[in-house]
């Protein structure tokens, strides 16, 4: 029997597991690269129309905005990128700077170098 230190399958794992969501552990361990960047975008939160960001920072795990809205943390959000569909993610931090969020899914490394090649910081 294995003991409580092992891991478990998802289908087995304990709802804490469960509900530790992705922004909090991209959050902790930066687990992707971070590129300066400058990306004309659109933010929009639930219930309400999206504005005008610029992306300033960006990984395969989330980005960094200049968004100025007093926002908790775990708040969802859906990012617009030029040529793009909305992208899910979670507000992780705000600040007087603006605001980082983490991608619901990592992002494909071939559209992170896209935008990297395309839109590079100012």
């Amino acid at each position: 029997m294995p003991d409580s230190t092992t891991h478990m399958p998802s289908a087995v794992a304990n709802d804490d597991n469960q509900r530790m969501s992705y922004a909090i552990a991209s959050a902790e361990d930066r687990c992707a690269p971070r590129q300066r960047l400058s990306i004309p975008a659109r933010m929009r939160f639930s219930c309400s129309s999206s504005f005008s960001v610029e992306v300033t920072d960006m990984s395969l795990a989330g980005f960094a905005c200049d968004a100025l809205l007093a926002t908790a943390p775990g708040t969802l959000c859906w990012l617009t990128l030029p040529g793009l569909g909305a992208l899910e993610a979670e507000v992780v931090q705000h600040s007087k700077h603006g605001m980082g969020c983490a991608f619901k899914n990592l992002l494909n490394l071939a559209v992170f170098n896209h935008y990297v090649a395309k839109y590079p910081a100012k």
